[in-house]
């Protein structure tokens, strides 16, 4: 039996793996990550666990000093997150 996956998205997403940091807490608190696939709308994330992170954050690409990316998670499971930008990235 073959199983066809469809594309949701309105925007699919373009594999990538990238070093990334979720920061809240006003930018006291981050926690490390990798992004798997990304577009302007939004992208997964895989980090260690998602246990703390909340539901609205910043995401900041590894050597993007200046460059945070506001957050609404879609979607969650034990070690990855389906995030949804706020603005275009």
């Amino acid at each position: 039996m073959t199983v066809v996956q469809t594309e949701s998205r309105a925007v699919p997403r373009r594999k990538t793996l990238k070093a990334g940091h979720i920061l809240f807490n006003a930018g006291r608190s981050s926690i490390d990550g990798t992004i798997r696939n990304l577009s302007p709308r939004g992208a997964r994330l895989t980090v260690a666990s998602v246990v703390g992170i909340p539901d609205t954050f910043d995401l900041q690409l590894e050597g993007a000093a200046h460059t945070r990316q506001p957050c609404r998670v879609k979607w969650r499971t034990l070690r990855e997150l389906g995030v949804e930008f706020r603005t275009g990235l």
